[in-house]
């Protein structure tokens, strides 16, 4: 999309907004979602990682277990998956959960190119296809921005020809934020991935309010410190006010702050597990919060 194109459709849907023909969170007995600025297309606000925790390999008993945890997950409302190169063999073991299933339809599939050669990530692109075992993908992001500049006109160009729906870039424990910055004032994207948690906030600073502002959606990754804010705040009874945000335990009450900041579009918590699976998912459910309920989140986690 052109940039004067996409400003005036953004123009178009902040009108559309103001006047409730478009919510950002779609308000129902279903699953709560949230719009993709560039295109208006809505998508659960709770999404699925595959760092780590879809790394088994060849396994079939392995693959099994990530299968009936995939299995909670569509269960449960979600279409978000995320996943990259550099996790390992989790992009075969998606697609073999995926197959198994039956679900690759139901899928908002998301993965990365991650190599500092334009040639590789061609190659990695159908790789990617051939392991998920899917045609294209909803998003393609460039991890890391490892060779953006380089990687960014294959991005385009597979997005023009309908192999991609958007494209975009991430990075992980707060790295490059001032690069991030930069690309997102200069380029058309359509998704930015963040690191951000109620206990890491720095993105609140200046990258989510550009994201806004820019008509970027935005994907969190690594919403629970890489469990080590899960592991501080259940040594802590819940605090008896979650009840009122509809929250059952710490993970959904850490997943609502992050999904609740008008400029997120949705998280990517990763686990191997059907019960904490469960757990995450409740978050897709019940209302979003107001920032003085996002404020009392972080107050809880800062004194933990």
């Amino acid at each position: 999309m052109g940039s004067l194109k996409r400003r005036e459709f953004l123009q178009l849907s902040g009108s559309l907004l103001v006047s409730g023909a478009v919510n950002a969170a779609v308000p129902s007995s279903g699953p709560l979602q949230k719009a993709i600025p560039v295109s208006g297309e809505v998508i659960p606000v709770i999404g699925m990682g595959s760092w780590i925790t879809f790394n088994v390999g060849s396994s079939t008993a392995q693959r099994n277990i990530r299968t009936q945890v995939l299995a909670e997950f569509f269960a449960n409302g979600g279409s978000v998956l995320d996943s990259s190169p550099m996790y390992g063999s989790s992009e075969q073991v998606l697609g073999y959960c995926l197959s198994q299933l039956g679900r690759q339809q139901d899928a908002f599939a998301t993965t990365k190119v991650w190599t500092g050669s334009d040639a590789q990530g061609r190659r990695q692109f159908q790789d990617s296809k051939n392991f998920w075992q899917l045609p294209g993908f909803s998003a393609y992001l460039i991890h890391n921005l490892n060779n953006w500049r380089g990687h960014l006109p294959y991005l385009r160009e597979l997005k023009q020809n309908g192999q991609i729906k958007y494209l975009g870039l991430s990075t992980s424990h707060g790295r490059r934020h001032s690069d991030v910055e930069s690309i997102l004032n200069s380029e058309d994207i359509d998704f930015v991935q963040l690191t951000y948690s109620a206990g890491n906030r720095e993105v609140e600073n200046r990258l989510l309010p550009l994201a806004k502002d820019r008509g970027v959606a935005v994907m969190v990754n690594r919403p629970f410190q890489g469990g080590r804010l899960i592991d501080r705040a259940k040594r802590t009874p819940l605090p008896a006010w979650a009840v009122s945000m509809d929250c059952d335990n710490w993970p959904q009450l850490l997943l609502k702050y992050i999904v609740s900041h008008p400029a997120v579009t949705c998280a990517i918590p990763a686990t191997s597990q059907v019960a904490h699976m469960r757990e995450n998912m409740g978050a897709n459910y019940g209302r979003l919060l107001i920032e003085s309920e996002r404020q009392q989140i972080a107050d809880a986690v800062r004194a933990l």
